[in-house]
């Protein structure tokens, strides 16, 4: 900061100086040596105070009235500018205390002639020291001293400062320096100590904000390249749940074609296999439209007041035949005089599908299917249980998330798109309700699903 403050000083009177010497420069051009042209000229300049024009051998041609001190300070400075010939045309020197700046001019039908000038002090003080210097804000107090090291400008005073460094001028102020005080009490080492504080906080904080955003970066790709693998592992499975029904409906429509079956009794049952597996095809395609329908916010819900009982009883019968093949045992239990509630029955009934066709395809030996429908305080309670292989604790909460299956070996090699149990507590809580489980491995799951008795939260899209 003292090095720029010093260049600002230099930089202010290299420009004046400059300015000076045009203007002069051109009235020599114009006019020649002519006192009055050379009196406006050094009139316009306040800081310049004392203008000598000298020949050669240091003879004084302006101003024409001068002591002889005055013609013996013209020819010292002359012998002074001769000798540093060779040197840019720019010297400062400095005579019994007193800095001239010496350059070198051209006048009309004269030689070359030597422009030599001083500063008034006092406007030196005030236009150039106080302007370049009074403005800095800083702790600090910025002083010019002279060579001897006496304050020539100080912006406050000094008592009690210490002082720190000094940095030197350059051309304008040979031998002259700037030099940078601390006021009393406020001790240098504190300041860095202070800074220094300051800088390693910061530099803490930053690398705790590159280290977190490192963190967050990491886990958006770790969970993009985990949906990207769910998405792919969702479309495999999709495309062969929809694979397997097809190739059976096709088989069993092809034998009853070319007449393979002779009785009644069998052809039933093919139609009744043709049927079924229509059905389950119907379920997979109608939940991969609502899981697109959902994504893009297009699922619509109509609640109206719907009957219990008739519901889970259409739902179960549409799972009759693959229930019985299986040899399930299935308990109904549905609490008498239940009310009519208020849902979108083709949305609740997709859901309670979609958790008993969980149920039968996660359970083991003990093939037991227990729907239940009561009413708990103000809601309505369907429960779907089964003694199957169960659910570890560690993912009873992401069972819910789309395109997530459990990741056990007993159970990637079932049949799932992953995307049913998201798809019910879609419904759920669109109707203002929730859905939940209590499970652990080898006792079974038992889903709970909630719909409030009276409209509340419920919206007609998602």
């Amino acid at each position: 900061m003292a090095t720029m403050a010093a260049e600002k000083v230099e930089m202010t009177l290299r420009h004046v100086e400059d300015g000076f010497v045009e203007r002069l420069q051109a009235t020599l051009a114009a006019r020649g040596v002519e006192p009055a042209a050379l009196d406006r000229v050094l009139a316009g300049e306040p800081l310049v105070r004392t203008l000598r024009l000298l020949d050669s051998r240091g003879a004084i041609l302006y101003p024409r009235a001068v002591s002889d001190a005055d013609r013996a300070v013209a020819r010292r400075l002359a012998a002074a500018a001769l000798a540093g010939r060779g040197a840019p045309g720019r010297r400062t020197i400095v005579l019994d205390g007193e800095r001239w700046i010496v350059v070198t001019v051209s006048a009309r039908a004269a030689d070359t002639l030597l422009a030599a000038f001083a500063y008034d002090a006092d406007v030196l003080r005030r236009d150039v020291l106080a302007a370049s210097l009074a403005s800095l804000e800083s702790a600090t107090i910025f002083v010019v001293v002279d060579e001897q090291g006496r304050p020539v400008w100080a912006p406050a005073s000094l008592d009690g400062a210490e002082r720190l460094l000094s940095v030197a001028f350059r051309d304008a102020l040979p031998n002259w320096q700037l030099a940078v005080y601390q006021p009393a009490g406020n001790a240098p080492r504190e300041a860095v100590r202070r800074q220094v504080t300051i800088f390693m906080a910061a530099f803490v904080v930053l690398c705790a904000v590159i280290v977190a955003g490192i963190a967050v970066t990491w886990r958006l790709m770790r969970r993009e390249t985990e949906m990207a693998r769910l998405k792919s592992d969702f479309v495999a499975n999709v495309s062969h749940d929809l694979k397997t029904p097809l190739s059976v409906i096709r088989m069993f429509g092809e034998t009853l074609e070319m007449g393979r079956v002779s009785d009644e009794p069998r052809r039933q049952e093919y139609y009744r296999v043709i049927t079924r597996e229509a059905e389950r095809l119907s379920r997979l395609i109608d939940n991969v439209l609502d899981f697109s329908r959902i994504e893009s916010g297009r699922r619509r819900y109509d609640i109206v007041p719907t009957a219990v009982e008739p519901l889970v009883r259409e739902t179960l019968e549409a799972f009759a035949y693959p229930l019985a093949q299986q040899a399930f045992k299935v308990e109904v239990t549905i609490a008498p005089d239940l009310p009519e509630v208020p849902m979108d029955p083709e949305a609740v009934g997709q859901a309670l599908a979609n958790l008993v066709d969980n149920a039968i395809k996660y359970s083991a030996e003990d093939r037991v299917l227990t729907v239940q429908a009561h009413v708990d305080g103000d809601d309505l309670v369907l429960v779907v249980a089964d003694h199957g292989i169960g659910i570890p604790r560690a993912e009873q909460v992401r069972i819910f998330d789309k395109f997530y299956r459990a990741g056990r070996s007993e159970t990637q090699g079932r049949r799932g798109s992953g995307v049913g149990l998201a798809l019910v507590r879609h419904v759920a809580e669109a109707h203002g309700g929730s859905v939940t489980v209590v499970s652990a491995p080898g006792e079974g799951s038992r889903f709970i699903l909630r719909l409030p008795l009276a409209e509340r939260g419920a919206h007609g899209d998602a």
